[in-house]
This record gives structure tokens, sequence and C-alpha cells, in this order.
């Protein structure tokens, strides 16, 4: 694979787009990086482009026969939108751990399934995340939720960049050494 791009289809950017803003949005909110932000100032982005955008992003996918992004835009953007409006409900710190496990199945399809390296690399950030957090509210454990704001937020960049990387045409394939190249024996 070589490291040019194409500009891909204006659903995935748009797609990858929302997906990004959201989980750097909700990452952030975790890691305490930004004095007074907390997760629940994400909800209004969780909802509306998390949630609406990325699911409708996900519909017009489909309609294209992109599948792949059309499962994951629609699934993600579910998320978003549960998430989104069942913030501030009470809730066990078991069922909130259940939720965030049960979509972090749903990560781990979607990182199974392929896709180019940014793709697996959002999705696989993002399962890392999710897992993180559904075992810190089993344990209750707010450092570890911070850690899981750092997957988030990582995988948000990602995201980002494979969008503006489909727009800017720049690379988005790590350079492979050929084979029988890189360290050599010296006798």
């Amino acid at each position: 694979m070589d490291n040019d791009v194409s500009a891909g289809s204006t659903t995935t950017i748009v797609g990858r787009l929302a997906l990004g803003i959201t989980l750097l949005a909700f990452g952030l909110g975790y890691t305490d990086l930004i004095d007074g932000v907390t997760a629940a100032d994400a909800v209004s982005i969780a909802h509306y482009v998390g949630g609406v955008a990325l699911f409708v992003a996900g519909l017009l996918a489909l309609r294209d026969r992109d599948t792949a992004n059309g499962t994951a835009f629609t699934v993600l953007g579910a998320l978003w939108f549960t998430w989104a409006v069942s913030a501030g409900a009470q809730a066990s710190d078991n069922a909130a751990g259940l939720f965030l496990l049960l979509f972090a199945l749903v990560a781990l399809s979607l990182t199974a399934a392929g896709g180019d390296q940014l793709t697996r690399g959002t999705y696989g950030l993002f399962l890392v995340a999710l897992v993180l957090m559904a075992v810190a509210r089993f344990a209750d454990n707010d450092s570890l939720t911070k850690v899981g704001g750092w997957f988030a937020v990582a995988a948000g960049a990602v995201a980002w960049y494979a969008a503006t990387a489909a727009m800017a045409h720049w690379p988005t394939a790590l350079p492979r050494r050929a084979a029988g190249r890189g360290v050599t024996a010296t006798g």
C-alpha cells in the first residue's frame, strides 16, 4: 500500500469528522486536561454531531452501498445518541459499565472488520477506551476512567486525521520496509 490516499467518499469524510470531533470532546471531558471541562460538557456534541450527524452519514453510506462505513457510522451514531440522552440519568455503576462493555464489543467487531490502518486504529483505540472506562465503572476507579479518556482522545485524533488526510491528500499508510531490508548481520 502506498502513501497516497484517494479523496474517499464525502460521506466517509463527514462520518470520520463527526466521529473524530465527538471522540475528542468526550475523551477530553474525562481527562481533566482543560480546567472546568467535564464529560457532561460533551453531551450536546455527542447528541447532535456524534448521534444525529453520524447516524445520517451512516444511512447515506448504506444508500451508497458502503456497508462497512454505513454499519459503523449508524451503530456509533446510535451509541452517541444513547449516551447523550441518558447522560445524567440515574444508573448504577454496573449498568453503566455493562453499557460500555456492550459497545466495546461493537468496537471490537469494527476493528476486526478491517479497513485501512487509520480506520482500524480509530476503532481499536476506541475499543481500549471503552474497556478501560467499563472496568473503571465496575471498580469505581477514576484514574482508569482518565486513562480511558486519553485513549478516546487518541481515537478522535486518528479519526480527524483520516478525514483531513482524505480531503488534503495526505499520507494515510505507514511506509513498509521491503523484505530483506533493515537489520543486517555483521561478522
